[in-house]
C-alpha cells in the first residue's frame, strides 16, 4: 500500500506583544515538529508582529498577499497557523488563498487521530474532533467538509465516516461517545479501587512530548514499547509492574505527552485517561534537560497538572538526557546531594537510574514498616487477609507454621502482635 504524499506546508505565527515576539521562534520550531509528525513538509515560515489579530484574516491583509505569493512560488498546498482561528477567519483565509488552512488545534487533533490505536483512545479522539467541529458547522461548505478527505486537516480516522451528518446527528454521536467514555471511567475506577486496597502504589510518568518518557518507562518497567523522537509518538496509556531490587513492586503508568496550548477539547476528552494521574501515589515529571526551552516546557506540564487536580500529589522532577550534555558527571553527582524530589538521569544509558529508584522507593514506602510473622497454618483467616492490607514480600512453610515477611502500616499490626517475630512498632 502506497504511503500518502507529503503535503507542503507554510507555517504562520502572529505576535501581539513582546513576550510572544521573544517566544515566536521556539513556538514555530515546535509547530514544525507537529507538522512533520502529521506528515507535512515545511517549505516556508511567515512571522508578523502587530498589536492585535485581524477580525477577518487573523493576520494583516498584506501578509495574506505575501502567503499567496509564497504558496505559488514554493508549491505549498497547506497553511498552518500557530494559533486557534475562528471559523470565519479560517473561511476567509481559504477563500483568499485558495488552499487548505488549519490551526494549531486542528493539527494536534490530526496527529492524535493517527496515533490512537485502542478503542478508548479512538473514542477520546473522536470526541475531541467533534467538539472542535460542532461550533464550526455553518452549512455544507468547507467547514463541514473537514470531516472527510485526504491529507492533514480533514478530521480523519474516527470522524471520517461522519461526512454527511448534520449538527443534530453529531450532537447525538457526542452524547453516545461520552456515555461510552463514562463506562471506561467506571472500569478504571474499579481497577484503581482494587489497587488502593492492595497497597501497591501507582506511579505516573508525565512530561512534555518527546522528553523521553517512553524510554524511562522501558528502563523502569523493563518493557520494549515504542520510542520515537516524533511528537506524540505514543498516545494510548500503558500500565505495567515495575520492580525494585528487593522484590517490592509498583504500578507504572505512561501517559500522553503534554504540550503548550494543548487543545481544551483534548484535555476534556482525555479526562478518563488523565484520571489515572490524579489517583497516583507519586508523579515522575520527566524534563528534557538538553532542550533549550526545558523550563517553559516544565511550566506547561505543571499548569496542566494543576488544571486536572493533580498539583498536590507527591512529585519527583526527573531531569532526563544528561548523556547529551558535557557536564553529565557533575549532574550525576547532584543525585547524592539534591533533595529527594529531584533526580538526574539518562533513560537511554541508565545513568542515574539507581538514584532515582532509591528516591522513589523511599517516597512510596516511607509510611510502611517491615514485619516478620510466624502464623499457624490453621489460622487461614489471618493468612487470607494479609494481601488486602499489606505487601507480602515472602512466604515460607516452616512445619505447622508460615514464616511471612510483610510491609504494612504499624497501626494495622495490633491484631497480629501474638504472631510478630520481628518489626518496628510505633509507641
Amino acid at each position: 500500500m502506497n504511503e500518502p504524499a507529503m503535503e507542503n506546508a507554510i507555517l504562520v505565527h502572529l505576535a501581539t506583544n513582546q513576550t510572544e515576539k521573544l517566544e515566536a521562534e521556539e513556538s514555530m520550531n515546535e509547530l514544525a515538529g507537529l507538522a512533520l509528525a502529521a506528515g507535512a513538509r515545511v517549505v516556508g515560515k511567515v512571522f508578523q508582529v502587530r498589536s492585535s489579530a485581524s477580525p477577518k484574516y487573523f493576520i494583516g491583509s498584506g501578509k495574506v498577499e505575501e502567503i499567496l505569493e509564497l504558496k505559488t512560488a514554493l508549491g505549498a498546498d497547506l497553511v498552518i497557523f500557530d494559533h486557534n482561528l475562528r471559523p470565519t477567519q479560517q473561511r476567509s483565509l481559504e477563500n483568499t488563498l485558495q488552499t487548505k488552512v488549519i490551526d494549531r488545534t486542528q493539527l494536534i487533533l490530526d496527529i492524535f487521530a493517527q496515533r490512537a490505536h485502542s478503542n478508548e483512545g479512538k473514542l477520546q479522539v473522536e470526541l475531541a474532533q467533534l467538539s472542535y467541529l460542532l461550533p464550526r458547522l455553518v452549512g455544507k461548505g468547507l467547514a463541514l467538509s473537514r470531516l472527510g478527505g485526504s491529507g492533514i486537516g480533514p478530521l480523519r480516522g474516527p470522524g471520517e465516516k461522519k461526512l454527511e451528518e448534520d449538527r443534530r446527528r453529531i450532537q447525538d454521536r457526542i452524547a453516545k461517545i461520552k456515555h461510552e467514555i463514562r463506562n471506561v471511567q467506571r472500569r478504571r475506577a474499579g481497577q484503581r479501587q482494587s489497587r488502593r486496597e492492595s497497597l501497591i502504589p501507582l506511579v505516573s510518568l508525565v512530561g512534555y512530548t518527546s522528553v523521553g518518557k517512553s524510554s524511562l518507562f522501558n528502563a523502569l518497567a523493563q518493557e520494549a514499547t515504542l520510542t520515537s523522537s516524533q511528537l506524540f509518538a505514543t498516545l494510548d496509556p500503558l500500565v505495567r509492574r515495575a520492580y525494585f531490587s528487593d522484590g517490592l513492586y509498583y504500578f507504572l503508568s505512561d501517559t500522553v505527552g503534554f504540550i503548550k496550548k494543548l487543545p481544551v477539547e483534548l484535555i476534556t476528552s482525555f479526562k478518563a485517561t488523565l484520571e489515572e494521574v490524579k489517583e497516583s501515589d507519586c508523579i515522575l515529571h520527566v524534563i528534557d534537560l538538553s532542550a533549550l526551552g526545558s523550563e517553559g516546557q516544565a511550566e506547561a506540564v505543571s499548569k496542566i497538572l494543576s488544571e486536572i487536580g493533580a498539583a498536590d500529589i507527591p512529585l519527583i522532577k526527573v531531569y532526563n538526557k544528561i548523556d547529551l550534555l558535557p557536564d553529565r558527571e557533575k549532574l550525576l553527582a547532584r543525585n547524592a546531594v539534591t533533595a529527594s524530589d529531584t533526580a538526574y538521569v539518562s533513560a537511554r544509558s541508565g545513568e542515574g537510574l539507581p538514584a532515582l529508584k532509591d528516591k522513589l522507593r523511599s517516597l512510596l514506602y516511607k509510611e510502611l514498616k517491615t514485619f516478620e510473622l510466624h502464623i499457624p497454618k490453621d489460622r487461614l483467616e489471618l493468612l487470607d487477609s494479609l494481601p488486602r492490607w499489606s505487601l507480602v514480600l515472602k512466604k515460607q512453610e516452616n512445619g505447622d507454621y508460615y514464616d511471612i515477611q510483610i510491609m504494612a502500616h504499624p497501626e494495622r499490626m495490633l491484631d497480629y502482635l501474638p504472631y510478630l517475630e520481628r518489626g518496628e512498632m510505633k509507641c
